[in-house]
């Protein structure tokens, strides 16, 4: 029997204060992008009505819905009629956990041409509001021994802009993927296809707009459930390391079960419209197969396929991201010089703090000059 006071039942947030308080990293995925993604998947996957499907950040729901369009072709032979169809796959393939309020109403219309899961309007009828498109406000565990009582799970400050989890009616970006040390009880199952695009930073109390990078949190919590394949849609920050992403870089520059890396060196040519300093990129990450990874630079219009090579070039520590600077390091490797990490640091350049800006009495006269010879410096 159908429930006609669903919709008075259920908490009804303002939309305007849950898109005011939408984090500023939240960056949606067009439609386009989240299908080039799902081109690198094995095609089979949505043949087969037994592959499950998680989106563990959904925001608008369309990786859900792009693939419920693969998997309604895809299985047609298999269940004929449609609306059976629709049933196995909505509610036996597709999953997903929404990171704030709205974007779960936001992803149920979109996967199940309504918010709510079990209303006279779903294309699939659940018995419960969420239907597969979870969402549990979740809260921060502060690390009271820290100063500034960070969150042990994903780094955020308590004194920062995010830290009183408390207020009324606000997010609290606590995302439910990443805080907790067991992710496998969610939904207590098994996935075969982990994909998505996740929250990217959160303040973290710092100096001005200082933030922590989350992205990884996912991509490492990801790798922990064990799908046979994943894929995500992250910063290209990380190449290169820097706050919090050392050790993530270097274990994704060692993992050799990434075999495809798309780099676009402009996060408008994803997103139209937004930026992201240091460009974006996405990958697959597949279990059951190790081997050379193959990297796609785009630019623009221009796309530049690289040989098949693994991340890690020898004896290097970070990610080389031009095909041209990967014949460049070998030249020069076979010198066997003392590298510029020798000599500065990104805190100290030089011996000098970032904020040194010298003396401000001009100085007349010449000015000495030093050079290093064998590790002591002799003036010229």
């Amino acid at each position: 029997m159908i429930r006609h006071d669903i919709f008075a039942e259920v908490y009804k947030p303002d939309v305007l204060s849950c898109l005011a308080d939408l984090s500023n990293d939240e960056v949606f995925t067009p439609p386009d992008v989240a299908n080039q993604m799902l081109d690198m998947l094995p095609q089979e996957l949505f043949r087969d009505p037994n592959t499950k499907f998680l989106d563990p950040a959904c925001k608008s729901g369309v990786f859900l819905r792009e693939i419920a369009k693969r998997l309604i072709a895809g299985l047609a032979d298999k269940i004929p009629d449609l609306q059976e169809r629709c049933d196995h796959i909505f509610k036996e393939q597709l999953y997903g956990i929404a990171i704030t309020e709205l974007t779960s109403l936001l992803s149920r219309r979109s996967v199940y041409c309504s918010k709510y899961a079990n209303s006279p309007f779903s294309i699939t009828r659940f018995n419960d509001v969420a239907g597969n498109i979870a969402y549990h406000k979740m809260h921060h565990t502060w690390d009271r021994k820290d100063s500034n009582g960070h969150c042990i799970y994903c780094g955020t400050s308590y004194v920062g802009d995010l830290g009183d989890d408390n207020r009324e009616g606000l997010e609290t970006h606590a995302y439910e993927f990443i805080h907790t040390v067991k992710p496998e009880e969610i939904f207590g199952m098994k996935f075969d296809v982990i994909i998505s695009n996740c929250p990217y930073q959160l303040s973290d109390g710092g100096f001005a707009a200082s933030a922590t990078p989350i992205y990884n949190k996912f991509v490492k919590q990801a790798i922990k459930l064990k799908p046979r394949y994943m894929s995500m849609i992250i910063p290209s920050r990380w190449f290169g390391g820097g706050k919090g992403l050392d050790e993530f870089r270097e274990h994704m520059i060692q993992d050799k079960h990434i075999r495809v890396l798309h780099d676009f060196l402009n996060a408008s040519d994803c997103f139209p419209g937004v930026e992201i300093k240091g460009g974006v990129c996405y990958f697959l990450w597949d279990r059951d197969n190790e081997g050379p990874c193959k990297v796609f630079t785009h630019n623009g219009d221009k796309t530049i396929e690289q040989p098949a090579r693994y991340l890690q070039e020898p004896g290097s520590n970070v990610f080389i991201r031009y095909a041209e600077g990967v014949s460049i390091y070998h030249k020069v490797r076979e010198f066997h010089e003392l590298t510029m990490d020798q000599f500065i640091t990104p805190q100290r350049p030089f011996g000098l703090r970032t904020y040194v800006h010298g003396s401000s009495v001009k100085q007349t006269g010449d000015v000495k000059l030093y050079e290093r010879r064998n590790w002591v410096y002799q003036q010229i």
